[in-house]
């Protein structure tokens, strides 16, 4: 069930293996992020009678844009918002923002981050004046739960400086990441560090979450100061390092 309709809520749509499509409600609208597919958000928000008033484009790759030509073919007027920078690979946008820009949104300020380094011209989005004591952080592809994106077109050099913007934000952030890899990357920060107890208990909690058929995500920024070992890198070399490490590592 929903939670009353003045109250701002953020919910989980599972998708193809790992994706997770999260749709932001307040009162009778919705905002999705990153719809890899449409058919189970679309009869998400029919069957909860919302109507879709934007969609939040991180990057380019298809399992991020791949619902959204059929979703705005349901909701015409809703806003597509992605980079600027991305006309080319993202065209059916309607909304285009770069760095550091800001907009309103569901009675919301919403800015806008670049992190490039798993594309070249990723965002992230970031909510801190939403009707919640969170500030709220949808990172794409750039800040996974425990981990990071892959260098798919970006540098190291990139990656570390995109996740420290993100580490430079308040700690009580909730972050939405786009894929439910926390198990996999605990597990590899535990080799590790195979005494790290924040590291242990985390896994254990989200090993329990997901076998009662819940997801791992959100998490906080509080939490991944502790246990993300790509945050804790003090320099690219390090960050460098560890991020061949866990391309390398197989679970």
């Amino acid at each position: 069930m929903l939670e009353k309709k003045n109250e701002f809520t953020i919910y989980p749509i599972t998708v193809l293996q790992d994706n997770i499509v999260w749709v932001w409600v307040h009162n009778c609208n919705a905002v999705v992020v990153d719809p890899s597919i449409s058919g189970p958000v679309e009869k998400w928000l029919l069957e909860k009678n919302l109507s879709l008033k934007a969609i939040l484009q991180t990057h380019h790759h298809d399992d991020h844009i791949g619902g959204t030509q059929k979703l705005i073919k349901r909701w015409p007027k809703a806003k597509v918002i992605a980079s600027k920078k991305e006309l080319k690979r993202i065209p059916f946008q309607t909304f285009s923002v770069g760095d550091n820009d800001v907009f309103h949104l569901m009675d919301s300020e919403i800015k806008v981050i670049e992190v490039h380094g798993h594309t070249n011209n990723h965002i992230a989005f970031y909510i801190s004046k939403a009707t919640t004591k969170y500030n709220i952080l949808f990172p794409g592809d750039t800040l996974f739960g425990a981990g990071c994106g892959r260098l798919l077109e970006g540098t190291p050099i990139q990656m570390f400086e995109s996740l420290y913007k993100l580490n430079s934000l308040p700690e009580n952030t909730k972050i939405y990441s786009a894929h439910e890899y926390t198990e996999n990357n605990l597990k590899w920060a535990l080799t590790l560090e195979p005494e790290n107890i924040s590291i242990f208990e985390r896994l254990k909690l989200v090993q329990n979450k997901l076998k009662n058929g819940k997801s791992s995500l959100p998490s906080t920024l509080s939490e991944e100061r502790k246990t993300n070992l790509f945050l804790k890198a003090e320099n690219v070399e390090d960050f460098t390092l560890l991020r061949r490490h866990k391309d390398c590592w197989k679970c």
